[in-house]
């Protein structure tokens, strides 16, 4: 019962979500010819600690706050149902903060090897993503409570996390780069965005200014359209500016997805949305992996 309890904590389902943004900065970096096996499976299971830190940190965080309450909706959480104790979650917050923090630094020894600034920039922005993870939803004045969790999902799954491991392989950007890095970013922008709907009237009871709470259920599923539009823009500024082949139209094919998720964002019931968290987190997979395929073809 209690590896089942921790399963679930894990979240599994938000998993996929994590490794875009770094698949999306190896196939750039493959379609550079400066892939690299290692780089690219340390990259994943820094990136996979570090989601699952998140979901521990929100799971506990959510419930000191009060925001976990027996009316929400949406997957039980697990010190909420009594079968993690709040010691318990504390605990695996720290056990899973020194494991990312572990992963990390292999991950940056195999990068830069003794390049020790690029070591220490790395590492600094590494620890900013272990206290952003924790923060969340724990603290005094935790920053998801203020409203700030969209634009921290924004940094550290777009910008962060594909330029960031891009950068590991390749020790340069460019400009264009960052038009897939804000692709990612606003899809999982936009996996938040269902989450904080679903969760609106629990959010607002505990005092949680999500987007969605300070701008009601209408307008944010209009954000969420836009979120949607954007990202896709974003990607097809990018084969425009880096025409190869047609073939990298291929992620177009994920559109009727998006078209989907945003219809169901904005008939359905707050209530009804959380299959499409799922949904669209494995939709922005799906957009990466045929993203890269259509940049290596």
């Amino acid at each position: 019962m209690a590896v089942k309890a921790w399963i679930t904590a894990f979240r599994l389902r938000t998993l996929p979500l994590a490794l875009a943004c770094v698949s999306m900065g190896a196939f750039l970096a493959a379609s550079s010819g400066t892939f690299s096996l290692s780089i690219f499976l340390f990259c994943c299971l820094t990136t996979l600690l570090l989601q699952i830190l998140s979901n521990l940190a929100n799971d506990y965080g959510d419930f000191v706050n009060g925001a976990d309450v027996p009316q929400r909706q949406g997957p039980v959480r697990m010190v909420q149902s009594g079968a993690i104790s709040p010691l318990g979650m504390k605990r695996g917050v720290l056990i899973f903060s020194v494991l990312s923090l572990s992963a990390g630094l292999f991950l940056l020894w195999t990068a830069f090897g003794s390049d020790l600034k690029l070591f220490l920039i790395f590492f600094g922005i590494g620890l900013l993503a272990i206290l952003a993870a924790i923060a969340y939803t724990i603290g005094k004045r935790p920053y998801g409570y203020a409203g700030l969790g969209d634009i921290s999902v924004l940094i550290f799954f777009g910008l962060v996390g594909v330029l960031g491991s891009l950068f590991l392989f390749t020790k340069s950007l460019r400009w264009v780069e960052v038009l897939p890095a804000l692709s990612c970013g606003l899809f999982a922008v936009a996996v938040l965005n269902l989450n904080n709907i679903r969760d609106i009237e629990s959010d607002r009871s505990a005092g949680k200014n999500s987007i969605p709470v300070r701008i009601g259920k209408a307008n944010a599923a209009l954000y969420h359209i836009t979120l949607l539009s954007v990202g896709l823009i974003c990607s097809i500024v990018f084969v425009v500016h880096e025409f190869r082949s047609w073939y990298q139209l291929l992620f177009l094919s994920v559109t009727p997805l998006l078209v989907l998720n945003s219809i169901a964002v904005y008939k359905k019931d707050a209530l009804e949305l959380d299959p499409f968290l799922k949904q669209m987190a494995l939709t922005t997979l799906v957009y990466v992996f045929l993203f890269g395929a259509g940049m290596l073809l």
